[in-house]
C-alpha cells in the first residue's frame, strides 16, 4: 500500500512539473513576443512606393530622360550665363561596391540616378560642375551614393558620400585646410536625393521643420562643412522650397504636378562673393527643351545635331 502511495505522489509531482515548465515556455514566449512588437514600434521600415504602370513604362523603356535649362549662375558677386543639364534614367546598383551593375542579379538595388550638370564662365576662365546622385526607386531610404566634382582654372575637388553603416565622405580639395579628408556622419536627409524623391512621387517629399545636408555643389563652392542644417521644407501644389535659415539661402524648385513630375526650373539665393563685392544674389534655371534618348549610343559626329536640339552649344 506504501509502494502504491510512492508510485501516486511521484506521478503527480512529475504532472506538477510539467505543468509548471510548460507554463514557464509559454511566459517566455509572451515576453519574446512583446520585445519584439516593442522594438518594432520604435523602430518603424517605411514601406515602399507601389510603382505604377505609367511610371514603369516610362523609366523602365531603355531610355534616359535629358532636360536642358538657360543657367544663370551666381558666382563672385555676379550673376554668370550658362547651361545646366538634368539626366535622368534607371539603373541597378551594386549594394556592397555602390556602383552601377554591369549584369543583372536579384541582389542589386533599382535605382534612379539623377547626373546634374552646370557649365558657365567666370571672366576668362569656364566652371564645369558635375553632381551623381543613385536614389533607390523603393523610396523608402536616403540616397545610395552622392558624389560630386567641380573644374575650373585654378584646380578642382571631389567629394564623394557613400550610404552604409553611417554617411562615409570623402572629399579631395586643392584648397588649404580641405585636402584630404575622410569623415563619418549620421544619416539623414540630403537636398541631392530629393530632386529623386520629387520624380517618384512628390507627396512623399518632407515637411516642415528638418535637418538636412545642403548640395554637396553649395557645400564645396561655399567652403561650408559637410553635415546636417537646420531648414523648413515646405511642399504645395507645383513648388518645392527649402529654406536654411543659419545659411541665409533658399532653393525653390517648380515643378509639373502631373506625372513625370518634370522639373521646370529653380531658383537658388544666398549671399554670394566675398567683402565688399558680397550680394544676395539669385541663380535661375529655366527649362528649354526635354527629350528621351539611349544617349551613350549618341556618340558619333553625326548625333551633334541632339544637342541642338537641346539648345546646347
Amino acid at each position: 500500500m506504501i509502494k502504491i502511495l510512492n508510485i501516486k505522489n511521484r506521478l503527480l509531482f512529475s504532472i506538477a512539473l510539467l505543468v509548471t515548465l510548460l507554463s514557464c515556455k509559454e511566459n517566455n514566449t509572451s515576453t519574446s513576443e512583446n520585445k519584439t512588437i516593442s522594438q518594432t514600434k520604435t523602430q518603424p521600415s517605411t514601406p515602399k512606393t507601389k510603382l505604377s504602370s505609367e511610371f514603369k513604362d516610362y523609366w523602365y523603356n531603355g531610355e534616359a530622360e535629358i532636360t536642358s535649362y538657360k543657367l544663370e549662375q551666381a558666382r563672385y558677386g555676379e550673376i554668370r550665363e550658362g547651361t545646366a543639364v538634368l539626366i535622368f534614367v534607371t539603373e541597378d546598383f551594386l549594394p556592397e561596391e555602390q556602383v552601377k551593375a554591369d549584369n543583372y542579379s536579384e541582389n542589386n538595388i533599382p535605382v534612379l540616378k539623377l547626373n546634374a550638370t552646370k557649365n558657365f564662365n567666370t571672366g576668362i576662365y569656364p566652371y564645369s560642375i558635375m553632381q551623381s546622385t543613385f536614389y533607390p526607386v523603393a523610396n523608402n531610404q536616403h540616397a545610395l551614393k552622392i558624389s560630386a566634382s567641380v573644374q575650373e582654372w585654378c584646380g578642382q575637388v571631389y567629394t564623394q558620400l557613400n550610404n552604409r553603416s553611417d554617411f562615409e565622405v570623402m572629399s579631395h580639395s586643392y584648397f588649404q585646410g580641405e585636402a584630404d579628408e575622410t569623415f563619418h556622419i549620421e544619416k539623414t536627409w540630403t537636398e541631392n536625393e530629393l530632386w529623386l524623391k520629387l520624380r517618384i512621387d512628390p507627396k512623399s517629399l518632407p515637411a516642415g521643420s528638418l535637418k538636412i545636408i545642403p548640395s554637396v555643389e553649395y557645400t564645396r563652392l561655399k567652403h561650408e562643412d559637410i553635415k546636417a542644417f537646420e531648414a523648413t521644407a515646405n511642399l504645395n501644389n507645383s513648388t518645392y522650397t527649402l529654406t536654411y535659415n543659419n545659411l541665409n539661402r533658399t532653393l525653390r524648385i517648380n515643378f509639373n504636378p502631373i506625372f513625370p513630375y518634370e522639373i521646370l526650373s529653380w531658383e537658388e539665393t544666398f549671399l554670394s562673393g566675398y567683402g565688399d563685392a558680397a550680394s544676395v544674389l539669385t541663380t535661375k534655371a529655366t527649362k528649354l527643351k526635354t527629350i528621351k534618348s539611349d544617349y551613350w549610343t549618341k556618340n558619333n559626329n553625326s548625333d551633334l545635331s541632339l544637342r541642338e536640339t537641346l539648345k546646347l552649344k
